[in-house]
């Protein structure tokens, strides 16, 4: 009977062991992983905003001919300009997003599959990148890998999130914060106006909820535009 309770007793310490080294690779060996990945990310990065915002201005310059059209409809007032910022190929940086409160100052990259989130915070494809009318999502861990949205839940409204890319940097102050379920993928739908849209885990430690940021375009190269759009849309409707 010795026998039996000595070993099950080495067997249950083998296991808490098992258990305390996993603990602590989650929580510290990838956020080394993470460190690395962002340095290298840093640098490159560096050369991607430049080959980016080449692209974006030779796009800015290319002009289309019209042929003239007799006793043409007069035209509403037009739109300020909109300046396009082309897709990144997926798992490369193409930003950085800054959070002063929480001390947040990451690389982004485009993509949110398991590989990609290793390297930072990502982008969902199928949305408008940041800067872009519509709704921008970014997803992030919280408790691993960099734990880039660790403290995300310090956050309130009015608070300022600010995200640098090729067209150059979007302010966002934060309208609402909700927790929901996995399932409520609605946060990521299209929204009026310009948004930037922020997932991560809820509660620390666990990936039973997510907590959403969703903050409103402030200040930025497109703010013209969508303030211009916006007050259209209105006017029309009334």
């Amino acid at each position: 009977m010795q026998r039996v309770l000595r070993v099950a007793g080495w067997s249950f310490l083998g296991l808490a062991s098992l258990v305390a080294l996993f603990l602590v690779y989650q929580l510290f060996i990838t956020d080394l992983f993470n460190a690395r990945s962002q340095a290298i990310a840093t640098e490159e990065l560096e050369f991607t905003l430049v080959a980016r915002r080449a692209a974006i201005e030779v796009a800015s310059t290319s002009t289309t001919t019209t042929q003239p059209v007799e006793n043409p409809e007069p035209l509403p007032d037009p739109l300020p300009e909109l300046f396009l910022e082309p897709e990144a190929p997926m798992g490369t940086p193409f930003g950085r997003i800054v959070i002063g409160k929480i001390g947040l100052d990451a690389v982004l990259f485009e993509g949110v599959d398991r590989e990609t989130l290793q390297l930072g915070p990502g982008h969902m494809p199928g949305t408008p990148l940041p800067g872009q009318p519509g709704n921008a999502v970014i997803s992030g861990h919280r408790t691993t890998y960099g734990r880039p949205f660790f403290d995300l839940d310090q956050m309130v409204i009015g608070d300022s999130i600010s995200v640098e890319t090729a067209l150059g940097t979007s302010v966002y102050t934060i309208r609402q914060i909700l927790v929901v379920r996995p399932t409520d993928v609605w946060v990521t739908d299209p929204i009026d106006g310009a948004w930037l849209t922020l997932t991560t885990c809820n509660p620390k430690f666990s990936a039973a909820e997510r907590l959403i940021i969703q903050a409103e375009l402030s200040d930025g190269p497109n703010l013209d535009y969508v303030s211009s759009l916006t007050a259209s849309v209105l006017r029309a409707a009334a």
